[in-house]
C-alpha cells in the first residue's frame, strides 16, 4: 500500500528536503509538492490525497489555517496533516486539529519515518474499517445500524435526522439524548431509507420530513436542532414544502 503524499513549505531548502524523505520511503508517494498554502488548497480540492507535510508559518494562508480549512470539510476520505515546523509553540492548537503528528525542524530522517509511520498505520486502519463497513439493513419499519461491534436495531419512526461525522454518520433518536454513531456512509443511509418519509437536504444532514417542526427560509427546525438546505438540495425540499402546504 502507498500513501499519496504532497509537501507545502515556503522555505526552498525545507521542501527539497521533506521532499527527499518522502522520496526515499518505500510507503510513500509525493504527488506535489508546493511553496504556498493558497496553491496546495486548491489541488486538495481537485484531489484525493491521504497525507499532507505542511509547514505553518507562511505567507497569505498558514499552514495552521489551511489545516482548519481541511478540518471543516466533510469527506470520507480526508486529508491527514503532519506539521514541519521550527516553532513549537504550534503543538497544542495542531493536536486541535487533529494532525497526526509534529515534526519540529529541523529533524532527522529517522524522526521522519517515525511520524510516517504512523500515517501508515491511520491509512491501513482507515481502509480496514471501510473494508469492514455493514450497510445498513432496513426490514419492514426499521433497519440494522453497525454500533461499534454489534448490530442496533432502530425504528425509523424515532429516527430525526442523520448527519456526516468522518467516517461515521450520527443517528438522532427521538427519545435519546445522544446519537448513535455508526460506522456507514451518507450514501447508504440515503439509498436504503424510504425516499417519502426521509430527504437529503444537505451534503452531511438527511431529515426525517414527520419530524419537522418549522421551516424558516433555508433552516429547518427539528427539535433543538436547526438544520440548513443548502442551495443543491434546495429545488426538491422546495418541492416537498409544496406539496406539504397544499
Amino acid at each position: 500500500m502507498k500513501i499519496t503524499c504532497i509537501a507545502v513549505d515556503d522555505e526552498p531548502l525545507a521542501l527539497d528536503l521533506i521532499s527527499k524523505f518522502i522520496e526515499q520511503t518505500s510507503f510513500l508517494s509525493l504527488e506535489a509538492k508546493f511553496d504556498n498554502a493558497i496553491e496546495a488548497l486548491g489541488y486538495l480540492n481537485k484531489y484525493e490525497i491521504d497525507l499532507v507535510f505542511l509547514d505553518i508559518q507562511m505567507p497569505d494562508l498558514s499552514g495552521m489555517e489551511l489545516a482548519r480549512i481541511l478540518e471543516g470539510k466533510q469527506s470520507e476520505k480526508k486529508s491527514r496533516i503532519i506539521f514541519t515546523t521550527a516553532y513549537n509553540q504550534f503543538a497544542i492548537e495542531g493536536y486541535k486539529v487533529d494532525a497526526l503528528d509534529y515534526l519540529l525542524k529541523p529533524f532527522s530522517y529517522e524522526e521522519f519515518l517515525k511520524a510516517a509511520t504512523k500515517a501508515y498505520q491511520y491509512v491501513e486502519q482507515r481502509n480496514r474499517s471501510k473494508q469492514e463497513v455493514t450497510a445498513p439493513n432496513m426490514i419492514g419499519d426499521f433497519i440494522f445500524l453497525k454500533v461499534e461491534y454489534q448490530l442496533v436495531k432502530v425504528l425509523l419512526s424515532q429516527i430525526t435526522h442523520i448527519e456526516a461525522y468522518k467516517d461515521y454518520v450520527k443517528v438522532y433518536l427521538k427519545d435519546k439524548k445522544s446519537p448513535l454513531l455508526s460506522l456507514s456512509s451518507m450514501k447508504s443511509m440515503e439509498d436504503i431509507l424510504p425516499n417519502d418519509k426521509f430527504m437529503r437536504v444537505h451534503r452531511s444532514f438527511i431529515i426525517n420530513l414527520e419530524h419537522i417542526d418549522s421551516v424558516s427560509r433555508n433552516v429547518v427546525k427539528i427539535g433543538a436542532h436547526q438544520i440548513t438546505v443548502s442551495d443543491n438540495y434546495k429545488e426538491g425540499f422546495q418541492n416537498f414544502l409544496n406539496q406539504w402546504t397544499g
